[in-house]
């Protein structure tokens, strides 16, 4: 039985923040930990809220962690920096992926609308006088592609059919 969706906001009970928080941070522990193992990295969680009072927790040890920041304090600058992201830069990176995506699919819905508009006018329904220029000149542009494609197949049938 699958878990409902929890809405992703700040949670105003007291008691019922610091559960989460509690559970939560044992859940990032736990799944730091498994990373480690099942991909042979390095990695460490450092935690703190100041919301509950409690301690830093540390994973592996505040050793471990010293030890791997200091590590990757000694990389050189355009390496730390190569995938890191804040969430300014996660943010420009979704909207512009989501911008692309738009476009794309604004592209895939024109097309689809030209090759409705295209077989409507073949089957005699189609209303070209009420279409503006930029519109007929995709359509006829839609339609040479698709005479294009056409000829090309028939090509190549005939082709198979002498072989």
């Amino acid at each position: 039985m699958s878990r409902k969706k929890m809405k992703l906001a700040y949670i105003t009970n007291d008691t019922k923040r610091k559960t989460t928080y509690k559970k939560r941070t044992k859940g990032l522990v736990k799944k730091v930990r498994e990373l480690t193992t099942l991909c042979k990295i390095e990695a460490c969680a450092i935690i703190l809220s100041p919301d509950f009072d409690s301690q830093l927790e540390v994973w592996p040890s505040h050793a471990g962690a010293q030890q791997l920041l200091f590590e990757f304090k000694k990389l050189p600058q355009s390496i730390r920096n190569n995938k890191m992201v804040n969430q300014e830069s996660f943010l420009k990176q979704s909207i512009a992926k989501a911008t692309q995506q738009l476009k794309k699919r604004r592209n895939e819905n024109r097309q689809k609308d030209l090759k409705k508009f295209m077989f409507q006018s073949l089957s005699g329904k189609g209303m070209l006088q009420s279409m503006n220029v930029k519109d007929l000149n995709e359509v006829g542009v839609f339609v040479e592609q698709n005479l294009k494609d056409i000829d090309k197949r028939v090509r190549v049938l005939t082709n198979e059919s002498r072989s």
